[in-house]
């Protein structure tokens, strides 16, 4: 199996301005991605930039990284561009490896690579974990997922799915569904990813903030391979990243 991962990065962030280029240890984040990235078995990496002081950046550390439009609406819509530049197309594999996750398990980005290669069915694969306590499940600011018998995803959603109707008193045996929190890592077939920005975007899409339900409205299917751990520290805001750099002292 072969994949090409593909890193988008944006200079711009509401919550920590700079973000690809933020300092762990000497090295700029997206370039530890990057790194991650290289240690997954991937034939190339490619950081997909929105402004010439990242692409800059990778070269000096020697990261491959292209000069996107600055205007996309999405990471998606930017690795649809970069597909294009590379000459990626049809049933070429290609992971989406976010900026801002610096200890990103290099085997989980082979799994989901993995997982897409298996699902002939389906234009795109994504990962998933097991959710250990009550507070995630009913945290809208993580997301679940639940599946089919064959793996496939049937919903995404911030809500508490699957929901317990007849959720048992106490004294009782549980004997709910096991829940899973989305890890957002992606694999696409080429040819999918290159379509995806034509593809319109949905009423359910807006409601839950969640890109992905575009592609399950549009009637396309998503493979989910189930870790059995949880992804390391993603970077969102400035005590995020202080914890991360604390890891590489």
């Amino acid at each position: 199996m072969s994949f090409t991962a593909l890193i988008p990065a944006r200079l711009a962030s509401t919550r920590l301005p700079r973000k690809p280029l933020a300092d762990i240890a000497g090295v700029p984040m997206v370039v530890r991605v990057a790194r991650q990235a290289h240690r997954s078995g991937a034939k190339q990496v490619v950081v997909a930039a929105d402004d010439e002081a990242i692409v800059d950046a990778c070269r000096q550390h020697g990261v491959q990284a292209l000069l996107t439009r600055a205007d996309h609406a999405s990471g998606s819509d930017r690795l649809a561009e970069a597909c294009v530049l590379l000459g990626l197309d049809g049933d070429d594999l290609v992971v989406n490896v976010q900026g801002d996750e610096p200890l990103i398990e290099p085997a989980l980005i082979a799994r989901t690579a993995a997982k897409l290669n298996e699902h002939e069915d389906c234009v795109m694969s994504t990962a998933a974990h097991a959710i250990d306590n009550e507070a995630d499940f009913h945290n809208p600011n993580i997301v679940k997922v639940v599946l089919d018998a064959a793996g496939r995803a049937l919903y995404f959603s911030r809500a508490a799915i699957p929901c317990w109707r007849d959720a048992p008193v106490a004294g009782q045996a549980p004997n709910r569904p096991t829940a899973l929190r989305h890890i957002g890592l992606y694999a696409y077939r080429a040819a999918f990813l290159r379509r995806f920005p034509s593809l319109t975007p949905t009423a359910l899409e807006g409601c839950e903030a969640l890109e992905q339900l575009r592609v399950l409205w549009h009637g396309e299917r998503i493979a989910v391979h189930v870790s059995a751990d949880a992804p390391g520290i993603g970077v969102d805001t400035a005590s995020d990243l202080e914890r991360v750099r604390r890891l590489f002292v």
